[in-house]
């Protein structure tokens, strides 16, 4: 029997949005849990609101110096992070660990991440329980998996395969664990232990008592399940040495069409959605960026960037095409970054779902 993964409520993928937070986030932080609680925090508002990205900058110009860089659509699997925990000494290396731990299926972490104790409280944290979350008795044609070694019997098997002169050669196929209790073979060559989402045929069966092989699947690109089905299929985790490069270093064709920073001192976010209403339109976006600051906000940030300095960038409000207040009239001085997150997602959900393109 299979339970169908139902997609309804799940088009806001068809529109993306990525978000930038700083190094500044844990600063303030306790102890180990509180850490990792509020690294837990941020994936929720990044699982719930379908992010796409999401960017670590350092609002201080040097930690991220040799973690810098992209991870081609998914998240870096932290296997040489040394042996300690980093939460204190490397907050933006904590951060980018947990959240990538977060966003990899339950099943596959076992085998992508190997103990660290950064993850020793991570099992504490709220399930996201995204689309590509699957449980093996849920029906979707589109899964996560990781390519296993061949067995001896499949070696010898190959082995033994022949074929005559001006034949061609077999296809060369690779094994995937994709969580049901059928394995998938695609017909290609991908190393073992490597992260690789799978198409399946329409009518396969999952069911666990019926005998079967391996099921015959496809390979297909991270992005499929969104541009083919509109599934939100997880976000991906990226590093930036400083406020520029965010925006610089896109990994997106043309980079983000549409870019907001936020600030105390910005426009408050309910004029933007006013003037949505009163015909001022706000632009169609493919890539919207949303910038969050730390608890010194974003001028901090600039200060420390020796290429905005180098532009005469004096003020942050000059990098984007809006400089929004999530919050006006604040009761508290201070809004932290964590917090900042669920208000601003939340407050241009709006924006996002009429003027990202579909």
């Amino acid at each position: 029997m299979k339970r169908e993964r139902n997609p309804d409520g799940l088009q806001e993928a068809e529109a993306k949005s990525d978000t930038a937070k700083p190094t500044a986030v844990f600063e303030a932080a306790g102890g180990r849990a509180y850490t990792t609680t509020l690294a837990g925090q941020i994936a929720r508002a990044l699982a719930v609101f379908c992010v796409d990205e999401v960017v670590v900058f350092d609002d201080e110009g040097s930690k991220l110096q040799q973690r810098s860089g992209s991870n081609n659509g998914k998240p870096h699997y932290y296997q040489n992070g040394g042996n300690g925990f980093t939460g204190y000494a490397d907050p933006n290396y904590f951060l980018m660990h947990i959240l990538s731990y977060l966003e990899t299926p339950p099943f596959l972490r076992r085998h992508l991440f190997p103990m660290h104790p950064d993850l020793k409280q991570a099992g504490s944290l709220p399930s996201l329980d995204m689309p590509h979350h699957l449980r093996s008795t849920e029906w979707c044609r589109y899964r996560e998996g990781i390519t296993v070694e061949e067995t001896a019997e499949d070696e010898g098997s190959k082995r033994r395969k022949k074929h005559k002169k001006g034949e061609a050669r077999p296809v060369e196929m690779s094994l995937v664990d994709v969580g049901l209790a059928r394995k998938t073979v695609v017909p290609a060559t991908i190393p073992p232990n490597t992260r690789v989402t799978i198409k399946l045929p329409k009518d396969v069966s999952i069911d666990a008592t019926e005998d079967g092989g391996p099921i015959a699947a496809k390979a297909v690109a991270p992005s499929a399940p969104r541009e083919e089905e509109g599934y939100y299929w997880g976000y991906s985790v990226r590093a930036a040495t400083c406020l520029s490069a965010v925006i610089t270093e896109c990994d997106y064709p043309g980079g983000y069409d549409l870019t907001l920073g936020t600030s105390e001192r910005g426009a408050p976010i309910t004029e933007l959605t006013r003037s949505m209403s009163e015909g001022n339109e706000v632009p169609t976006f493919n890539h919207m960026l949303i910038v969050f600051g730390g608890v010194a906000g974003l001028e901090v940030a600039v200060g420390a960037d020796d290429e905005l300095q180098k532009m005469g960038v004096k003020e942050p409000k000059q990098l984007f095409d809006y400089w929004v207040n999530l919050c006006p009239g604040q009761g508290s001085r201070t809004i932290r970054t964590e917090e900042a997150i669920w208000l601003g997602l939340m407050g241009l959900r709006e924006v996002v779902v009429s003027k990202g393109r579909r």
